[in-house]
């Protein structure tokens, strides 16, 4: 799917969650922890080697606070100003409805393997949550809305979403197990570009966290 200008789509920094190995979902206010934040400085360096000082971006957020948080930092490397950011909760990570705030491990002894270990996507939904259809619909709504605005964005999102997000606009095939394109994973802390359907890795952030 071809949208207009640059999009940089960043992963954000580690959180307390992703140290605990808690699954963490759209779950809205889980803190960086200081790899996390260190991942954000790195990021926001690499951006500013690229673009320098003040570049012409717009700045968007999912609306989680570890997005927003992610996005401070890499804003004051740029020199940019954090309060013009744009949120969306369509940019939000994947609902896991009851799931959230447990641990894998406690999932996995109760209904076994939750994530496939080589592509790193689910392989089963928690019974009130998303599956990867959900967020390629509302994704799609946000490209409908805002694919063809002038200029370059940069984007803060998630693991799971920021995959769909990829997938869609390199223009992937849907998976059949999941209903949706899902590029594949990067750590936390990790920037790509795409521009005319063509993805190119800027920086490769040093987070473990599956997604």
């Amino acid at each position: 799917m071809i949208v207009a200008g640059r999009l940089y789509i960043a992963r954000h920094g580690e959180t307390v969650f992703n140290a605990g190995r808690r699954i963490q979902g759209d779950a809205p206010h889980t803190p960086l922890t200081r790899a996390g934040f260190a991942q954000a400085d790195s990021m926001g360096q690499a951006l500013r080697r690229l673009l320098g000082p003040r570049p012409a971006l717009t700045l968007w957020s999912s609306t989680a606070g570890r997005a927003l948080q992610t996005l401070a930092i890499i804003a004051e490397h740029l020199e940019l100003d954090w309060h013009a950011a744009r949120v969306d909760d369509r940019l939000r990570e994947i609902d896991v409805g009851g799931w959230s705030g447990r641990t894998y491990a406690d999932l996995v002894a109760e209904g076994g393997p939750v994530l496939d270990r080589d592509t790193g996507l689910f392989l089963r939904r928690a019974d009130d949550g998303e599956w990867y259809d959900g967020i390629a619909a509302r994704l799609n709504d946000w490209i409908a809305d805002h694919g063809q605005d002038a200029g370059d964005r940069l984007i803060i999102m998630h693991g799971v979403s920021s995959r769909v997000f990829r997938g869609l606009l390199t223009g992937m095939d849907a998976r059949s197990d999941h209903g949706a394109p899902v590029a594949p994973g990067l750590p936390q802390g990790s920037i790509v570009m795409i521009a005319q359907g063509v993805e190119q890795a800027i920086h490769i952030g040093d987070g473990h966290a599956p997604a």
